[in-house]
C-alpha cells in the first residue's frame, strides 16, 4: 500500500502524522510512504531523516493526496485537505465529527474511508488512541491554567499551591478519565487543593485509591457542581462521550457566579465543549473572556509540545496503520471490532452511531456498510 503523510495545516499544528521510525517499520513490510516536504519541520525532523527511513519526499500536500491509497494525518482535515479525498481512498486521523457538520458533509461527499482515532477503542473499553493525547493535554491544562490565573495575564493572582500561612489555589476537575486523572495528578504536584467531580462512584473510589487523601472526590450533581465552582479558582473541564458532542455540564448563569478573574479550561473542546460559554481557540489566541471568567478552549492542546505529543501518538497508531496497510481496509476493520469502531465515514456513510446521532443523520452499521458500494 502507499501510505501517505502531509504536513498539518491547522493553526500552530506541529506535529506529523508519521515519525521515521513509523516510517521504516511500513517500509520493512513493504509499502511506499510518501512525505511531504518539511512535515517533520515542527518537531526538528529534517527531510533527509525521512529519506533514510525509506520515505519519497514530495514537494506538495496535493502530491500526496494524489498518490496515496492511505492518509496518515493528525488533526482533522481542513477544507482544502478534504477537497482532495476521492472515493476508495482512506484517511487515519482525529476526526472529532459531532460538533462539525460542514467536515461531516465533506467526508460523505468524498466517498473516501475515514477512520477516526477518537474513536477505536481497546479490549478493556478504553480509547488506546485518543488516551495519549488526553494524558497530554490534561497534564496541559494545569500548566496553562496556572499560568493565566497570573494577575498580569488577566487572572485573580492566585498561586495554586499557595505558600506557608497562605491558602493554596482551588481546582475543579469535572470528569475523572484520562484527561481528568492526568490534571489532578499534575495539580496535586503543584500542591493544590483538587476536587474531582464525577457521576461513576467506581472512578471515584479508583482515584481515591490512586491518590490517596490529598485528593477530593465528589459524586456529581448539579448542586455539587454548582457549589464546587462557585469556589473554584481553576476549572478543569474534562468530560468525553465517545464520538458524541461533549455535554454541557456547566450553564452561562454558573459562569457568571465564578468568581472574577477565576480560570475554566475546556478540554473537551474537540467535541464541543462542556461550558455552555466554549467556542474554539487556537494558540495564537488562546483565551476570551465571559462574565469576567477566562476561557482557555485551543482545540489541539497537545499541538504545543509535539515532540513529546508526535511520538506518543506514533506509539499507539503505528499497530494500526500496519494492519490497514498489510490487509487492506475492508479485511483489517473486519478482522478488529477495535479499530471497526474508529470507522466513522465509508462510500458517503456515516457509520458511528454517536457521530451520527450529534448529527442528526441516518448511520448505517460499518458491517453493513462495508459491504455496499458507494452512495
Amino acid at each position: 500500500m502507499l501510505v501517505g503523510v502531509p504536513k498539518e495545516i491547522k493553526v500552530h499544528e506541529y506535529r506529523v502524522g508519521l515519525v521515521p521510525g513509523s516510517v521504516r517499520e511500513l517500509t520493512a513490510h513493504g509499502h511506499e510512504v510518501v512525505v511531504e516536504a518539511g512535515a517533520g519541520a515542527g518537531i526538528g525532523i529534517a527531510d533527509e531523516t525521512y529519506e533514510a527511513a525509506g520515505a519519497v519526499i514530495v514537494p506538495s500536500a496535493e502530491a500526496v493526496f494524489d498518490a496515496a491509497d492511505l492518509i496518515v494525518k493528525v488533526k482533522e482535515p481542513l477544507q482544502e485537505e478534504r477537497r482532495r479525498l476521492r472515493p476508495g481512498q482512506i484517511l487515519f486521523t482525529y476526526l472529532h465529527l459531532a460538533p462539525d457538520p460542514d467536515q461531516a458533509a465533506d467526508l460523505v461527499a468524498s466517498g473516501a474511508t475515514c477512520i477516526a482515532y477518537e474513536t477505536v477503542t481497546s479490549p478493556s473499553g478504553g480509547l488506546p488512541l485518543l488516551a495519549p493525547m488526553s494524558e497530554i493535554a490534561g497534564r496541559m491544562s494545569i500548566q496553562a491554567g496556572a499560568y493565566f490565573l497570573e494577575k498580569v495575564h488577566g487572572g485573580l493572582g492566585v498561586l495554586l499551591g499557595g505558600v506557608p500561612g497562605v491558602d493554596p489555589g482551588k481546582v475543579v476537575v469535572i470528569g475523572g478519565g484520562v484527561v481528568g486523572t492526568h490534571a489532578i495528578s499534575i495539580a496535586l504536584g503543584m500542591g493544590a487543593d483538587v476536587w474531582v467531580i464525577d457521576r461513576n462512584v467506581e472512578q471515584l473510589r479508583a482515584l481515591w485509591r490512586q491518590f490517596g487523601r490529598p485528593l477530593n472526590t465528589v459524586f456529581s450533581t448539579r448542586e455539587a457542581v454548582e457549589r464546587h465552582l462557585r469556589e473554584a479558582d481553576l476549572v478543569i473541564g474534562a468530560v468525553l462521550i465517545p464520538g458524541a458532542a461533549a455535554p454541557k455540564l456547566v450553564s452561562e448563569h454558573l459562569i457568571r457566579q465564578m468568581k472574577p478573574g477565576a480560570v475554566v479550561v475546556d478540554v473537551a473542546i474537540d467535541q464541543g465543549g462542556c461550558f455552555e460559554t466554549s467556542r474554539p481557540t487556537t494558540h495564537d489566541d488562546p483565551t476570551y473572556v465571559v462574565h469576567d471568567v477566562i476561557h482557555y478552549c485551543v482545540a489541539n492542546m497537545p499541538g504545543a509540545v509535539p515532540r513529546t505529543s508526535a511520538q506518543a501518538l506514533n506509539n499507539a497508531t503505528l499497530p494500526f496503520v500496519l494492519a490497514i496497510a498489510d490487509k487492506g481496509v475492508r479485511q483489517a476493520l473486519a478482522d478488529d471490532p477495535h479499530l471497526r469502531a474508529g470507522l466513522n465515514v465509508h462510500a458517503g456513510r456515516i457509520t458511528h452511531p454517536a457521530v451520527a446521532d450529534a448529527l442528526g443523520l441516518p448511520c448505517v452499521a460499518p458491517e453493513e456498510a462495508l459491504t455496499l458500494a458507494p452512495a
